[in-house]
């Protein structure tokens, strides 16, 4: 990891605390550099990256304003995982297996996952509680070429974090698709749904390596009332 990016994810990581609050002013960039010892142009780059993510704002002559975040928002564009969205925001969570099995590829799951017809795969199905409510269900397809091994104790930790740090996988980009769905069966015998839901929030994703191999189909359904899915975006002017 570049000097700026570690530098990125720490005052990231105090901006998602409220350790510098929404409205307030990061410190400046001569503070920074001495506070964490690092050059003027690593301070600089990881600042940019924080504006570009909508984090803060520059104001001329004043600094660096921190802008109003909601917490348990879901980035839309971003490749984050759910234990590091709860590491960040420092909420109280659980992640329980709901099912671990090999399957093979039948068309219909060809059809939607991407995978190859006949090709083996785990399906982990995966239920995140949040505030001693279960509130969110994932369904994971991981073709099993890529990951042989696989595990509830790893289930109920972090993917993520076994793909990366023990089987060394690049994990780079998703394709994703966000619906409004119809409850399912399965949504309210294992989410702690209100009594008026009818529809949940749906992310699908196609999740794929550094050398463009697709390794991952995941089904992501949010109770509707306590998430908030989030991009951010900024206009840059264009020549007529």
């Amino acid at each position: 990891m570049k000097a700026y990016e570690s530098m990125y994810q720490l005052l990231e990581n105090r901006i998602l605390k409220e350790q510098v609050k929404p409205g307030e002013y990061l410190p400046s960039e001569h503070h920074l550099c001495q506070q964490y010892n690092v050059s003027r142009d690593t301070v600089r780059k990881a600042l940019s990256l924080l504006m570009a993510n909508g984090y803060i704002q520059k104001i001329q002559g004043k600094g660096s304003l921190v802008l109003k975040r909601e917490q348990l928002r879901f980035p839309i564009s971003g490749l984050t995982s759910y234990q590091e969205l709860q590491h960040s925001y420092g909420y109280d969570g659980r992640t329980v297996v709901e099912k671990l099995v090999k399957r093979v590829v039948t068309p219909e799951l060809a059809e939607k996952t991407g995978f190859v017809l006949d090709s083996s795969v785990w399906e982990l199905v995966r239920t995140r509680e949040i505030d001693h409510a279960k509130v969110i269900l994932d369904r994971d397809y991981l073709l099993c070429s890529v990951i042989p091994y696989l595990d509830t104790e790893i289930g109920e930790d972090s993917i993520y974090r076994y793909f990366e740090q023990e089987l060394h996988l690049q994990i780079a980009f998703a394709e994703k698709e966000i619906r409004i769905d119809q409850l399912r069966d399965e949504d309210r015998r294992l989410l702690d749904l209100n009594q008026n839901d009818h529809h949940i929030a749906a992310i699908n994703s196609r999740v794929f390596l550094a050398n463009a191999q697709q390794f991952q189909y995941t089904e992501s359904r949010h109770r509707i009332d306590k998430f908030r899915f989030y991009d951010f975006a900024r206009r840059n002017p264009s020549t007529y």
